[in-house]
């Protein structure tokens, strides 16, 4: 699959990023120029994982958004459907439990969760909704959620620049960098494709999270959305 805008299959989203699971990690710090770092720590700030807590990382990959919330104390569970990803986890971090599941099905009884986190996966979802609702279900009542995302920057001249290394800049450096090129193109599509921060916020009421709010990271290349379960 290269077209974002063909059918998210999960079979043909999962298969893809199994191709990709060996340098995934090298080639997002390449691709974003290091900022990935940073975005990922105020992930972990906002998600305020404490000592007792489980916290579900979703989209979780080879496991390494998952360490800040260990490191805290938190029980953490990375779950991902890429099974690709979760043997490079697995190899790297033995000692997490890796947990195969969709997230549109997760594989947890209901109020299981203090926090529930996504990053940059939602837009990978096939059912972005039916994800959400299984977030809410998931989490206890009054935990909260964190979603962090590509998104679209809110300076027309930068968007301009931004949208241009995307579609031009991104493909030759994921050629040089990365095992399966043609998925970078994909996830550049998708990029381009998904909601911008107000919509994305809708959907996260619409799916029972109150207390929406978000802010941009870099200009609005990443937005941080979080919500509280009521």
């Amino acid at each position: 699959m290269t077209r974002a805008s063909l059918d998210k299959q999960p079979h043909e989203v999962a298969s893809m990023f199994d191709d990709v699971a060996a340098n995934y990690d090298l080639t997002n710090d390449v691709l974003s120029l290091g900022q990935d770092r940073r975005w990922r720590k105020e992930v972990a700030k906002a998600v305020d994982a404490r000592p007792g807590q489980k916290v579900l990382d979703l989209a979780a990959g080879t496991g390494t958004s998952s360490l800040p919330f260990a490191r805290a104390g938190a029980y953490v569970v990375p779950c991902d459907f890429s099974l690709g990803m979760l043997r490079e986890g697995k190899r790297r971090h033995p000692w997490l439990p890796l947990t195969a599941g969709d997230a549109t099905k997760l594989p947890f009884r209901d109020e299981v969760f203090d926090a529930v986190t996504i990053s940059f996966g939602l837009r990978n979802v096939q059912d972005t909704d039916a994800a959400l609702r299984e977030l809410y279900r998931v989490t206890k009542p009054g935990g909260r959620v964190v979603i962090c995302e590509f998104s679209h920057p809110t300076w027309a001249p930068f968007r301009t620049v931004y949208e241009e290394y995307l579609m031009r800049a991104l493909p030759p450096v994921a050629r040089a960098v990365s095992s399966n090129p043609d998925a970078y193109v994909y996830l550049a599509e998708s990029i381009q494709s998904w909601p911008e921060q107000a919509e994305l916020a809708r959907l996260l009421q619409r799916a029972g999270w109150s207390k929406v709010a978000w802010r941009d990271l870099t200009g609005g290349i990443v937005a941080l959305h979080r919500g509280t379960k009521a």
